[in-house]
């Protein structure tokens, strides 16, 4: 059994309601290949790593979070682009990428399930202005110091966590954001918690951590973007005659 690849699409586009969040890419289809589906492999990102996988296991589609075509980018279709796409088309699978809708959803959005993986309690947005908040506020199942914090997250996610702040203090209140999102530890600043965690650090983060007094945490931005798709293609082998897997590539950003 196998399903058809426009109907795939058409209840993704629709439940993780791409026609409501602006975004600095094509949210669906990005690349079209045979019609039907039956097996899809699911990635952080359409690396040719995972799209060699791809082929070698003979899938019908490709699901991501980070596809192709950014805003910004140039547009030629040369070098590693090339070399992705022409082996995406000779072997007819599909692209399907889903970016910041993914990180909003409520049910299956990255930063849901980062809550799950990490036993946050999720109280509120981190941006009420906002129609769709990305970035999400919560607090600990428990209080624990800042240095055993960053010890659970790097258990919870195999992979070491960096930590500005004084490790002894007490941390209940959080905010946090998926990927390179360092940037909003001002927006939880203002929402008084004691840390935010996101993916990424830059310079600048550093400073603002020490000055706000807001704790920041940089669990990696594939680290903490690894949940959503998961849960999104097991959400498909629910609800359509479709097998799903998911490879983890490891990348230490």
């Amino acid at each position: 059994m196998s399903e058809d690849l426009k109907v795939l699409v058409s209840y993704l586009d629709e439940y993780l309601a791409i026609n409501k969040i602006k975004d600095y890419c094509p949210n669906g289809l990005q690349v079209e290949g045979r019609s039907t589906v039956k097996k899809i492999l699911g990635g952080v990102t359409a690396s040719q790593a995972l799209i060699d996988e791809a082929v070698n296991r003979g899938v019908d589609a490709i699901l991501v979070h980070h596809g192709f075509f950014w805003k910004g980018e140039r547009s030629e279709i040369t070098g590693i682009k090339r070399k992705r796409l022409k082996a995406l088309l000779e072997n007819d699978i599909s692209l399907l990428s889903y970016h910041l809708p993914l990180d909003v959803h409520d049910e299956v959005g990255n930063n849901v399930q980062l809550a799950k993986q990490l036993q946050l309690t999720i109280t509120g947005p981190l941006d009420h202005q906002a129609a769709k908040s990305v970035g999400l506020v919560g607090e600990l199942n428990r209080s624990m110091s800042a240095s055993e914090f960053k010890d659970f997250v790097g258990s919870a996610l195999n992979r070491e966590c960096m930590h500005i702040g004084d490790d002894n203090t007490a941390i209940k209140k959080i905010a946090w954001c998926t990927g390179a999102a360092q940037g909003m530890i001002e927006q939880a600043a203002h929402v008084g918690v004691d840390a935010f965690l996101s993916g990424e650090i830059s310079e600048p983060t550093v400073h603002s951590a020490l000055e706000t007094g807001v704790h920041y945490f940089s669990a990696g931005h594939h680290a903490t973007e690894r949940y959503g798709v998961q849960a999104l293609g097991n959400k498909l082998a629910t609800e359509f005659n479709v097998q799903f897997q998911f490879l983890d590539i490891n990348n230490p950003v």
